[in-house]
């Protein structure tokens, strides 16, 4: 290989201009390649941060009740009209057992049982209507960390304690260390101390969501001993809808992943991920037929350099090779420049943007960009170096 390097990089060389053209080319292709594929990376991380941390990966909730049809007596027909039943707040059964199979799965990375359920929250002539939640705080906090968005007060309940939304807590004029009455209905009435005012940037949940420990929810919601949820997270949020399908066959419950509960989510995830495939399919065939050009035109203007080569012994798999490897030469460099303007590019948004979000820097994505064009040079010069080789060595000596 070592007489194909020698020719290659000479032509290169001699062909300055050319050369230097296509590989601010094949830099600007890269550096979009890899500014868009962080940007977007980015964009992501920011969309599901923000959605998911306020929410479990996947529920475990009880089976739907269903109505249970008696079958018509042979020989009869019977016309049926049904409505569809009423579901009604209930427990997971054995949930305890269920949990702590969840604990040992290996997908799995935090598992919490809650009790959540409507009711009423009264103070003076103030009514609202709020989701009760009640909770293992230790186990809820690797699922949501809640701590994280105190905003007065402390994180604490159980022992007469509560934690409430800061909208809820605006609309009822409440303040840390208020009392809070809360209303379960058929007579269930706790009032309960706010020991601390979260919030969490979703209106709806800052206006709704009351925290307790589960034993207090359980004795509002008259559902002693109850869990009506199982909360997790998964080490990989995008494998979250396969895991639920195999928690649902493993336990026989109704299991949700978040890809369900948020499918306009996902299609604009899907939406983002395809238009910078299809941004990085056109940048590549850009390149790709940049570089076919610029070799087709080095082989007509060194058809006579071909000639006296091939008639010194330069065999046609030899000059094969010599185009092939500056192709690679243009792609391998183009790639490695465009790669350090697409960083050079990163690092001027996060220091000088909007502040919206940070690009991550992933080293990958460099050598996956530098393979790429690598790869697009070498076969792209493949047309003009079977020319190259095809040539007959006498009549492209006496080529003008």
């Amino acid at each position: 290989m070592w007489l194909e390097w020698t020719i290659a990089t000479r032509f290169l060389r001699e062909g300055r201009t050319q050369s230097t053209l296509i590989l601010v080319g094949i830099a600007v292709g890269v550096a979009v390649i890899v500014f868009l594929t962080a940007l977007i990376t980015g964009l992501q991380a920011n969309i599901i941060g923000r959605t998911l941390g306020t929410q479990a990966h996947i529920k475990v909730q009880p089976t739907e009740e269903f109505n249970r049809v008696v079958p018509p007596a042979v020989g009869s027909t019977a016309l049926l009209l049904e409505s569809k039943r009423s579901q009604r707040l209930r427990s997971i059964n054995n949930w305890q057992q269920v949990r702590d199979v969840l604990d040992t799965l290996p997908h799995i990375k935090a598992v919490s049982p809650l009790i959540s359920g409507p009711a009423f929250a009264r103070r003076g002539a103030a009514l609202e209507s709020v989701a009760l939640v009640g909770i293992d705080a230790q186990r809820y906090g690797r699922i949501i960390p809640i701590q994280d968005d105190i905003v007065a007060g402390s994180f604490r309940i159980g022992a007469g304690d509560a934690v409430i939304g800061k909208q809820l807590a605006s609309d009822l004029g409440m303040r840390v260390g208020d009392k809070l009455r809360l209303d379960g209905g058929q007579g269930r009435e706790s009032v309960l101390n706010v020991a601390g005012i979260f919030e969490l940037g979703v209106r709806e949940l800052d206006s709704r969501y009351v925290y307790l420990d589960m034993k207090q929810a359980q004795s509002l919601l008259d559902l002693p001993g109850a869990a009506t949820v199982i909360d997790l997270t998964v080490h990989d949020i995008f494998e979250a809808r396969a895991i639920a399908a195999r928690l649902a066959r493993l336990t026989g419950l109704k299991v949700e992943s978040w890809m369900e509960t948020n499918a306009q989510l996902m299609n604009a995830l899907r939406s983002q991920s395809l238009s910078t495939q299809m941004i990085g399919g056109f940048v590549a065939l850009s390149v790709a037929l940049g570089i076919a050009s610029v070799l087709s035109v080095s082989v007509v203007q060194r058809t006579r350099e071909i000639g006296i080569l091939r008639a010194m012994g330069t065999t046609r798999g030899q000059m094969l090779r010599v185009f092939l490897v500056q192709g690679a030469l243009l792609g391998l460099a183009g790639s490695l420049l465009g790669g350090l303007a697409g960083y050079g590019l990163v690092g001027a948004f996060n220091t000088f943007g909007p502040k919206l979000f940070l690009i991550p820097v992933d080293p990958w994505l460099l050598a996956g960009a530098a393979a790429l064009a690598t790869v697009t040079g070498t076969l792209s010069a493949a047309v003009p170096a079977r020319r190259a080789a095809a040539l007959d060595p006498v009549q492209a000596m006496r080529h003008v």
